[in-house]
């Protein structure tokens, strides 16, 4: 779950010291219980334009789990003073583009370096492969997220439009399409943390896109040079963009004027 709230600063201003003490109090005792639950993170972070001013990402397995989680951080400043801008529901999900072993194998291996099967050459290959695509399998499921500065959520779908319709290409068009996009991706290791979560279903697009960075350099530029792969040129359709940063609690709150 992606959450994003405005504040009501005119609500805020009614409750007393104490009050607000306590309110401040909760949300944080919240946000550590939440985080030392099982295999569950949550990101806290200021928005960066009035589109919202305080947002939280939550990944957690179970939905029953992630619901009442986001009800207790709707509420846990008090009654009306955190209200919805946007939220988004997604799950990790495994790219159905993915290389195999036995395509790494025939295509790669065997095709373009003229490896021969069962060679030590060969052998070696592929099970750096495998090992290497066992890493990537477990970042796509169980995604452990670092605590960089900057962080931007965006939804976005395939078009299916007339001679662009990503739904009418055969599974070898899209793969192909596919990994141009992973290409350019790839240029960004150690700059940028790319979370691709499936929604289909579950919310208005297709896909919610998390990226992590530094910088926000970094996050203006994937996105930039993105836009100019044919799979984004004729087939990408993008929903609105938060920018936030993520801070200590303590700061957050001033941040974001509590």
């Amino acid at each position: 779950m992606h959450l994003f709230y405005h504040i009501d600063h005119g609500q805020w201003a009614v409750l007393s010291e104490e009050e607000r003490r306590e309110a401040k109090t909760r949300l944080t005792q919240l946000v550590q219980d939440i985080r030392t639950t099982p295999d569950t993170q949550l990101l806290a972070f200021a928005v960066a334009t009035p589109k919202a001013d305080l947002g939280f990402m939550l990944l957690t397995p179970d939905l029953q789990q992630a619901n009442a989680f986001e009800k207790r951080l709707t509420l846990s400043l008090g009654p009306d003073v955190l209200s919805p801008a946007f939220s988004y529901l997604s799950q990790t999900e495994r790219s159905e583009y993915t290389t195999t072993a036995e395509q790494y194998a025939e295509e790669t291996l065997k095709g373009e370096k003229g490896l021969t099967e069962g060679s030590a050459e060969f052998e070696a290959a592929i099970n750096e492969f495998k090992e290497r695509m066992k890493h990537y399998t477990q970042h796509r499921l169980y995604p452990v997220l670092p605590d960089w500065p900057a962080i931007c959520f965006y939804p976005m779908a395939k078009r299916r439009l007339g001679n662009d319709n990503w739904y009418a290409l055969d599974a070898e068009a899209r793969k192909q399409l596919m990994k141009g996009h992973a290409t350019t991706g790839r240029k960004y290791s150690g700059r940028i943390l790319q979370l691709i979560t499936g929604s289909t279903g579950l919310d208005d697009a297709e896909w919610g896109v998390t990226l992590l960075a530094k910088d926000t350099m970094d996050i203006k530029s994937i996105v930039y040079e993105m836009r100019f792969d044919e799979v984004s040129v004729r087939f990408g359709e993008f929903g609105d963009f938060y920018i936030g940063m993520l801070l200590p609690l303590d700061e957050l709150f001033r941040r974001v004027c509590l």
